[in-house]
């Protein structure tokens, strides 16, 4: 009976003991860091050329000499193609005759008016006839010059559509004609973005952006964004913005992809760990300790999200004391024991992207 009681005594010391030992447990608690971040966002984009044009035949005819190559570079003002022109000008020559005999009858008319022996209405009748005649010629030498397709501006040829030789009618598409020189890369942005970046426009003067290009490289140049649509996407709440790259080496071509990089600054942001956060309906949670050692949850809103961090926007100050790890051991409301550990030293060890 002596060795129960004994034996059951010492189990009971042990479970004391026991519990002892686990109200005893410290948790790790931090504070957010306060410093100025640059937090890196990418957007997939669709990169166009500056200007990318349809050429077409302006006259009906044969095809009957192609001056450049497909993926050419040509020059403003340079001939491409050549329509069979025979018809036009036997129209334009004809019309030239035309013009020549009414300037001729115009000036007889003039002499006779000159020395009253026909009357005004008569000289103003010659007059029109040979207007007219000049006009036709006009028109004669637009559809003969139509024969013959120029570059428009400075650009990089595309694939032919009709070939040597081809019947071509007024309309028909011959290859397309890109100026490469700048590039505009559009892609889309949410509405909370958008408000933060015409902020930041506001205060800067223009908003620069990267290109990373779909080998996972970034292109040489900086881009400027120059402009936003003027309305919001009502299915996806997204804007479109276009920023304008220089393109020296014509590096890039219309109908790309890739993805646009941009850097925006933090000024004194409140940066904790992803680790401290817990989430519950989509919403994000931390446990915030009191003067009492106390710890309850409170909702956070994220204005960034970088690798392993988040950069908070509302919900904390620099001065609340979060518990950085044990969060599925821990209870509402529950008073425990902690161990604080400096911001930096957490964030430093910490596999860290942020600027």
């Amino acid at each position: 009976m002596a060795m129960s009681l004994c034996a059951l005594l010492f189990g009971t010391s042990c479970e004391s003991k026991k519990e002892e030992k686990e109200e005893e447990v410290e948790y790790s608690v931090t504070s957010p860091l306060q410093k100025d971040t640059l937090v890196t966002k990418e957007y997939v984009a669709q990169i166009h050329a500056i200007s990318h044009i349809e050429l077409r035949a302006l006259e009906k005819g044969y095809l009957e000499k192609i001056y450049v190559d497909e993926g050419q570079s040509v020059k403003k003002g340079q001939l491409m193609f050549q329509i069979m022109p025979m018809i036009y000008e036997a129209e334009t020559k004809r019309a030239q005759a035309e013009a020549n005999f009414a300037e001729i009858e115009y000036q007889n008319t003039k002499s006779l008016a000159d020395s009253n022996v026909v009357s005004k209405n008569e000289l103003a009748l010659g007059k029109a006839k040979f207007d007219k005649a000049k006009a036709e010629l006009g028109l004669a030498q637009a559809h003969l010059g139509f024969t013959q397709i120029k570059a428009p501006f400075n650009g990089i040829m595309d694939h032919f559509q009709a070939r040597l030789g081809s019947l071509v009618d007024e309309g028909d598409l011959l290859t397309t004609l890109s100026d490469n020189s700048k590039m505009w890369v559009y892609y889309n942005v949410p509405e909370a973005e958008y408000l933060d970046y015409k902020t930041q426009i506001i205060k800067d003067g223009a908003l620069k952006v990267g290109l990373l290009m779909a080998n996972n490289k970034m292109f040489d140049h900086t881009g400027v964004v120059e402009t936003i649509e003027a309305d919001f996407n009502n299915e996806t709440g997204n804007i479109a913005f276009r920023a304008t790259f220089p393109n020296p080496q014509g590096l890039l071509r219309h109908g790309e992809t890739g993805n646009i990089v941009v850097k925006m600054p933090f000024k004194d942001a409140l940066i904790i760990p992803q680790k401290a956060t817990f989430e519950v309906l989509e919403k994000k949670y931390v446990y915030v300790l009191d003067k009492n050692n106390v710890i309850r949850s409170r909702e956070i809103t994220i204005a960034a999200e970088l690798p392993h961090i988040f950069v908070v926007k509302s919900g904390l100050d620099k001065n609340d004391k979060i518990l950085l790890e044990g969060l599925r051991q821990v209870r509402e409301n529950e008073k425990i024991h902690s161990k604080f550990v400096q911001p930096d030293s957490v964030i430093s060890h910490l596999n860290l992207y942020a600027e």
